[in-house]
C-alpha cells in the first residue's frame, strides 16, 4: 500500500510539472488563452514529436505574450575541416545561423547543416536536406541525461558502498539500492546464467539495469528527456549486450549454431541459417522493444495532456483540463511501473542470453 502511495505521489509530481509545461508552452494561463502558439491538432501533433527528439538546448517555458523562450543552451562541438566549439544559443532556437569564422550552420529538425550567411537549406523530393553535414559531437539533452543518469549510479552505488563499511546493515540510500541489487542477482542473473557464473557478468547486468530504469523515470519528468526513447541509445545497449554474448560463449554454444548435435546431416544443414539469424534477432528485439514502449508511453501521456487544449471548446476549460488530468494521472502511474519494467524485461533477457552462451550441455 505504501509503494503505491508513493508511486502516486511521485506520478502526480510528474503529470503536474508537464502539465504546466505544456500549458506554458501553448501560451495558455489558467484563466484564458494567450498568443494560442499551440491550439491546434497539428501544432500539438508537432510540439509531442519535438518533445520526443533529442536537441542541442533545454526550454522549460515559452512567453505566450512574447514568444520569448526560457531555458538554457548547449555546447555544440563540430568536426569541420577542424574542431568548432560554440553556444547552442548562437541558433537562437533554430531561427538564426550561427557564424563560426567563415563557417555558418543552421538547425534543421534538430540536426545541424551547413549553409551561408542566409541560412539557406535545400531539400529533394522527399523533403530531406541536402546540405553538408559537419561530424556533430554535442553536448545534447540526450547526452545530459545520460551523464546525469551515471552521475546518479556512481554517487548512488558509492553510498551503498560506504554503508557496507560501516556495517553488515545498510543505512540512508544504501537501504533502498541493496534490495535492488539482490533483486537483479537472486532473481535474474542467478537463475538465468548459472550459480557458478553469475557473479562475472554482475557489473553489466546492474549497470544496465540501474541506467534504464533512472533514464526511463527522467523522461516522465518536463525535462525533455527521452534517451531511452532514442533508436541509437537502443542499439548501443543493444550491441553491448551482443558482443558480451559472443565474447563470452563456450564451444557448445557456437556448435549448437553451426552444427547443431543429435539431429541428422541435412537438418544440421537447414538449422544452421536458422541458428545465425537467431543469433542477430535477439539483440534486435532487445533494442526495439524498449525503444517502441518508452516511445509509445510519451506519446500516449503527451497526448492526454494536450486534451485540455483540444476539447477547450467543446467542454470549457476546466471540464477538458480534468478529463485530461484524470486520464493522464492513470497513464502516468502505469508508465513509473513500465519504467522498471522494462528495465527489468532488458536485464532479464540480457542475462538469459548471456546464460544460453555459457551454459554447459551433457550429450551423454
Amino acid at each position: 500500500m505504501k509503494v503505491f502511495q508513493t508511486t502516486l505521489r511521485i506520478a502526480v509530481a510528474m503529470l503536474l510539472l508537464t502539465t504546466a509545461t505544456l500549458r506554458a508552452n501553448s501560451g495558455e494561463t489558467p484563466h484564458e488563452a494567450q498568443g494560442n502558439l499551440i491550439d491546434t491538432k497539428e501544432e500539438i501533433n508537432d510540439y509531442i514529436k519535438h518533445h520526443l527528439q533529442d536537441a542541442h538546448d533545454f526550454v522549460f517555458y515559452t512567453s505566450g505574450t512574447t514568444g520569448t523562450h526560457y531555458g538554457f543552451p548547449l555546447p555544440v562541438i563540430l568536426w569541420d575541416g577542424g574542431l568548432k566549439v560554440f553556444m547552442s544559443s548562437k541558433f537562437h532556437h533554430g531561427a538564426s545561423v550561427a557564424a563560426v569564422g567563415d563557417n555558418y550552420y543552421a538547425v534543421d529538425h534538430g540536426k545541424i547543416y551547413k549553409t551561408d550567411a542566409e541560412g539557406t537549406i535545400t531539400y529533394d523530393e522527399h523533403h530531406h536536406a541536402t546540405n553538408a553535414k559537419p561530424l556533430d559531437f554535442s553536448i545534447t539533452k540526450n547526452v545530459v541525461g545520460m551523464l546525469l543518469a551515471g552521475l546518479l549510479m556512481l554517487l548512488g552505488f558509492s553510498a551503498l558502498a560506504r554503508g557496507y563499511k560501516k556495517g553488515p546493515i545498510p543505512t540512508g540510500l544504501a537501504r533502498v539500492l541493496e534490495p535492488l541489487v539482490i533483486y537483479v542477482r537472486d532473481d535474474i542473473a542467478r537463475p538465468n546464467i548459472g550459480e557458478k557464473k553469475y557473479r562475472k557478468f554482475m557489473g553489466f547486468l546492474l549497470t544496465v539495469f540501474f541506467f534504464i530504469w533512472i533514464l526511463n523515470l527522467l523522461g516522465l519528468t518536463p525535462l525533455g528527456f527521452n534517451v531511452t526513447g532514442n533508436i541509437a541509445v537502443t542499439v548501443c545497449l543493444a550491441l553491448f549486450t551482443f558482443f558480451i554474448v559472443q565474447f563470452s560463449a563456450n564451444k557448445d554454444y557456437w556448435k549448437h549454431i553451426f552444427w547443431m548435435p543429435g539431429v541428422p546431416v541435412p537438418m544440421k544443414i537447414i538449422l544452421m541459417p536458422i541458428e545465425i539469424l537467431g543469433m542477430l534477432t535477439k539483440p534486435f528485439s532487445l533494442l526495439i522493444r524498449l525503444f517502441a514502449n518508452i516511445t509509445a508511453g510519451h506519446f500516449v501521456v503527451m497526448s492526454l495532456i494536450a486534451l485540455m487544449i483540444i476539447l477547450k471548446t467543446a467542454f470549457g476549460p476546466i471540464a477538458s483540463t480534468g478529463m485530461s488530468l484524470v486520464l493522464a494521472l492513470f497513464i502516468s502511474v502505469i508508465e513509473i511501473l513500465v519504467a522498471f519494467l522494462q528495465a527489468f524485461i532488458f536485464t532479464m533477457l540480457s542475462s538469459l542470453f548471456i546464460g544460453m552462451a555459457v551454459q554447459e550441455h551433457d550429450h551423454h
